[in-house]
């Protein structure tokens, strides 16, 4: 079953994995990223989200901002410590821990997500099927329905989303095309003890990034 999915926003930050400091964004959103605005919406263990293209509506354009991050995290040998009965209290202080970080964002993003799912045999359950999936999927676009707000690359630039009726999708660079260098394409979970990204090179023809038959290199 396929997906046309319209989501816009004020602000996304898809980060440079190789910005270490400060964020700067990819120029488009990341498709990992659009699988996990989809998964916000509906998700279930029986199917997997892949994206087809991302066509880019919106001129892209960035501005500056700085952000207040905490620079701390709570480590996972701190949790076991503090479950064991020993080690510090689990909190972060944040009056301490916040600092200040420039970060290069895109504004005014737009974009319709051409997507489709496949199924998950070994996780469906016996009345599971693509009929049911795909109704649950458009009820819950339509209600405006999530598991949590969707997002576009941190958690205060939120989505605002619908389902895109129309046929034709007038995109933004229409007779151009843009060399968008190696983008990040999703993240390898097979083994869960490596867990490794994965990258391609990104081509804007006519406004759409088109993610069908790419190389991906890791």
């Amino acid at each position: 079953m396929s997906v046309r999915l319209e989501v816009w926003g004020d602000y996304a930050c898809f980060t440079r994995p190789e910005m270490k400091v400060e964020r700067v964004s990819y120029d488009v959103m990341t498709p990992s990223a659009a699988r996990g605005i989809l998964e916000a919406i509906f998700w279930h263990p029986g199917m997997k989200y892949v994206i087809d293209r991302i066509h880019v509506l919106s001129p892209i354009a960035f501005a500056n901002i700085r952000r207040n991050e905490v620079k701390s995290k709570v480590s996972a040998s701190a949790v076991y410590e503090h479950m064991t009965g020993g080690g510090k209290d689990l909190y972060l202080n944040t009056s301490e821990d916040i600092q200040q970080r420039a970060a290069m964002v895109l504004q005014n993003v737009r974009y319709v997500i051409d997507a489709h799912f496949e199924l998950v045999p070994d996780k469906m359950g016996a009345g599971d099927n693509v009929g049911k999936f795909s109704e649950m999927l458009k009820r819950r676009i339509e209600k405006g329905q999530c598991y949590h707000r969707p997002y576009f690359g941190c958690r205060e630039f939120p989505v605002q989303f619908q389902m895109w009726e129309e046929k034709d999708i007038p995109a933004a660079y229409p007779n151009e095309t843009r060399d968008l260098g190696f983008m990040l394409f999703d993240m390898d979970y097979r083994d869960p003890q490596n867990i490794r990204p994965m990258f391609f090179r990104a081509t804007l023809e006519n406004g759409v990034l088109d993610l069908r038959n790419v190389e991906v290199l890791q």
